[in-house]
């Protein structure tokens, strides 16, 4: 809404100096969207004057059409004589009066006049188009002024050239803003000023002589009035003050019966419609399309309408989208003069419509038909109902004061029955929303300010006023006397959590396993939760891997990707190629999620209804039909982890740099994993770890790391050697033992033994592993595999792992005897579960 200061004055005696810019902190402090204040006429400099065309001389020889005038300016000149002025323009006569800028002077955007030698004449000036001035964006010819002003009249003060112009986004819920109207009493209240509503005239009654009108769907038109206008004048044409508003306000003046019924819906907010008497036939009716009906609305456009559409009829079918848009078989005609009697044809009888339509009826119906208008956007805000005879009055008065017109005595009202909205809310409610203390009485002046009627003491009963249908219960009131007494005056206080509540553990693993990643070099990248056929035929999936049993959307963003996720990867390695094709080569990603795995046992999922909550079985029912969705992790990994430099020479990625990342995911779980050799696409056979855990003493897998397969890489577009790790969070969960607790520190030295044992190659350094573990007790603070080794000395098919042992008692200093003695029991174990010898033994 474009909001002239100008005319706001006209309903608010703001003070003398006061600035756009100084209402606009006023409005947004009240809460309205004041996105800019237009400076109109800047740097605008005069003369600018009313001059008169006197003669015109047109110039030959040139590539268009050029015309040298004389043009009377009166004494704005400084001697009287008249003006050599050269211009293209052809939309003028020879006694026309014209917008003349004199030398000297300077136009919007810095652009200074002076006489100078052009086309072999010196022109002293220029006569001016509405572009040239700022009015508006009009390039076709000059301005030709009404005969009846004086020449040398200053056109800066007539066209009212300099203004300020608010611009206001309306929300959804301040429909009533987008009039002058509304936004008057919010600049009032906010001024603490008193109010000239527009809408309080004198409106005579209804009675039995209007035009006839028959609503037979009172539930989408619960208002209409009709007003009847004769005798107009076809010649009669807007005067420069209403078309100059009009343009402020962001409209195109069209012809005075319209620019009449846009400028009253500007200033009250009731959108409106004339209609050519003599072109409806009969009864003016409001009802919703039959089938098969259709619409040649005013833009041109023939609509085949809906039966939902209300829509505005007479006795030969519709003549109009009700709220939406007029029909063009009773649009009103233009002037158009007869060449053989001069005689000049035109409307000269109008019914004007001011009516309330239901706002969701009227935006469907916009929507439905790609139609939206300024009639439209008001309507679907919510429109004031009591304000439609109002509007239709002083729709009339202009009428009859500017096209000489004669208003009939019939007066059209057909009113709905209905009662006003009414909200009961203890006095202290806005103070508890709030947490201020503002008392009764600041509750009551804010609501009365408002335009509510309030009564009680301690409860309120509160009567909404009608042009605030966004007020329906409690908490609407408490918001408004908190933005009226302004949201910079709430004070900051820090929220007060109740005890007992808090993270999950479930949510606290997720966020630890985060941090740890992050921790660990690790960027995380979030995905959308689609894919396709095609990255699965990528990755090498067999024809039953049960990652291609995907559960499909009904409606997909994209018909490439029209499945959710059975596995984090695809999503983590298009972001991988992303980056690496904008020159990120080093890369390590993270995310975590959901993924998507339907077993094939879901019922089919019901339609809910929409009049009704659900029952708790309709909602259990829903919840069944939701696939299997596990909470994963992964990671991928290209380029250098560790980078080149002066230091050395830098360490690229590796299939262990997968693993690790699945034991930094395991630690956060509390839950030792197992590592084992592995053949799962879409890694490499060769380079791929099963992550193995214990649930229940069962070894259940819950993920994969490794090197990917090269037919992989390159299928995608990857770099060689790209590694990747996804395990499962919820099973590793269960094997967890929940947080991590901080270890206790001992202050006795540590004991360290390596021991190097030979196995047959199958056998996994994490049987090994665990081996060792169980044989060295309690006293093993930890070990750690550093060397794997095979050669000819050891014989085909073996291989040595050395281990280093850390030996350590929590309340006393080991003696030689227990740490032999506990590495003995390791090795021992070790020989016994894996058949392993001690290397040099």
């Amino acid at each position: 809404m474009r909001v002239p200061l100008s005319w706001l004055r006209e309903y608010v005696d703001l003070p003398a100096g006061e600035t756009g810019r100084d209402v606009q902190a006023k409005l947004v402090s009240a809460g309205l969207e004041v996105e800019t204040v237009e400076q109109l006429g800047a740097g605008l400099k005069g003369p600018l004057v009313v001059g008169q065309v006197l003669a015109i001389e047109e110039l030959e020889g040139f590539k268009k059409p050029i015309r040298y005038c004389q043009v009377d300016v009166g004494r704005a000149n400084g001697t009287g004589e008249q003006q050599n002025i050269v211009c293209g323009a052809r939309n003028f006569a020879v006694g026309d009066k014209v917008v003349v800028v004199l030398p000297g002077a300077e136009l919007p955007g810095g652009f200074a006049i002076s006489a100078r030698k052009t086309y072999g004449k010196t022109s002293e000036g220029m006569i001016c188009s509405a572009s040239e001035l700022g009015m508006s964006d009009d390039h076709d010819g000059i301005i030709v002024l009404p005969p009846e002003y004086e020449v040398g009249t200053d056109a800066i003060e007539l066209l009212e050239l300099v203004d300020e112009v608010l611009d206001i986004a309306v929300t959804p819920d301040r429909g009533y803003c987008l009039s002058m109207r509304g936004v008057a009493r919010e600049t009032a209240t906010a001024y603490e000023l008193p109010l000239r509503d527009p809408a309080l005239i004198d409106v005579p009654a209804p009675n039995s002589h209007g035009y006839p009108v028959q609503v037979t769907d009172p539930i989408g038109c619960d208002r209409f009035t009709a007003r009847t206008v004769t005798g107009l004048d076809p010649e009669a044409h807007s005067p420069i003050w209403l078309e100059r508003r009009l343009q402020k306000a962001g409209m195109r003046p069209v012809s005075l019966a319209v620019d009449i019924t846009n400028y009253v819906m500007l200033e009250i907010g009731q959108p409106l419609h004339a209609y050519d008497r003599s072109r409806i036939n009969g009864t003016i009716g409001v009802r919703r399309a039959e089938p098969g009906e259709k619409l040649t609305t005013l833009d041109g456009s023939q609509r085949a309408l809906d039966t939902e559409d209300l829509v505005i009829t007479d006795e030969s079918g519709p003549i109009g989208l009700a709220g939406v848009m007029g029909g063009a078989n009773t649009e009103i005609a233009d002037a158009t003069a007869d060449a053989e009697t001069g005689r000049v044809a035109g409307t000269t009888e109008v019914v004007i419509e001011a009516a309330h339509f239901a706002p969701v009826s009227v935006a469907r119906t916009a929507r439905r038909h790609k139609l939206s208008s300024e009639a439209s956007r008001r309507f679907e805000r919510g429109v004031d109902p009591e304000a439609t005879s109002a509007a239709a009055q002083r729709t009339v008065d202009l009428l009859v004061l500017l096209a000489g017109g004669t208003a009939e005595v019939g007066v059209t009202e057909i009113i709905a029955p209905g009662a006003p909205h009414t909200i009961t809310l203890p006095a202290d409610h806005p103070d508890k929303v709030a947490g201020v203390s503002y008392g009764r009485e600041t509750v009551v002046r804010r609501l009365q300010q408002i335009g509510c009627d309030v009564y009680g003491a301690d409860d309120l009963t509160v009567t909404v006023p009608s042009w605030r249908p966004d007020l329906t219960d409690p908490n609407d009131l408490a918001e408004e006397v908190i933005r009226l007494e302004g949201y910079e005056n709430l004070p900051s206080t820090l929220p007060r959590p109740p005890a007992g509540r808090g993270l999950t553990e479930r949510q606290r693993l997720h966020r630890r396993v985060g941090r740890a990643l992050a921790g660990a070099g690790y960027v995380e990248a979030l995905n959308y939760p689609f894919i396709g056929e095609e990255v699965l035929d990528q990755f090498g999936l067999a024809a039953d891997d049960p990652r291609r049993d995907l559960v499909r959307l009904v409606n997909p963003l994209s018909d490439a990707e029209p499945a959710l996720r059975t596995t984090l990867l695809p999503g983590l390695l298009g972001a991988l190629r992303r980056n690496a094709g904008r020159g990120e080569h080093d890369l390590a990603l993270f995310e975590t999620g959901l993924v998507f795995r339907a077993t094939g046992h879901e019922p089919a999922a019901a339609l809910l209804p929409v009049d009704r909550r659900p029952t708790d079985e309709e909602i259990a029912g829903l919840d069944a039909a939701l696939p299997y969705q596990p909470r994963r992790v992964a990671v991928v990994l290209a380029g250098d982890r560790e980078q080149a430099g002066w230091w050395g020479k830098g360490t690229p990625v590796s299939w262990a740099d997968a693993v690790e990342a699945g034991r930094i995911v395991a630690r956060e779980a509390g839950a030792e994993l197992i590592v084992r050799q592995d053949q799962q696409d879409p890694w490499h056979p060769g380079r791929c770890a099963a992550l193995l855990a214990v649930v229940d003493g069962e070894e259940i897998l819950v993920g994969n790391a490794g090197e990917l397969h090269p037919r992989v890489t390159k299928a995608l577009g990857l770099a060689e050697r790209t590694c990747a790790m996804e395990i499962e969070l919820d099973r590793l969960e269960q094997a967890g033992t929940g947080g991590v607790t901080a270890p206790h520190v001992s202050t006795f030295p540590v004991a360290t033994q390596d021991v190097a044992l030979i196995v047959n190659a199958s056998v996994a350094a994490a049987d090994v592993e665990t081996a060792l573990r169980e044989g060295a007790g309690e006293l093993l603070e930890s070990l750690r595999l550093f060397d794997v080794f095979t050669g000819e000395q050891l014989g085909e098919g073996r291989k040595s792992l050395a281990y280093a042992l850390r030996f350590r008692a929590p309340d006393r200093t080991l003696t030689a005897e227990e740490i032999a003695a506990s590495r003995d029991a390791a090795v021992s174990a070790a020989a016994n579960r894996t058949g392993a010898t001690l290397r040099g033994a």
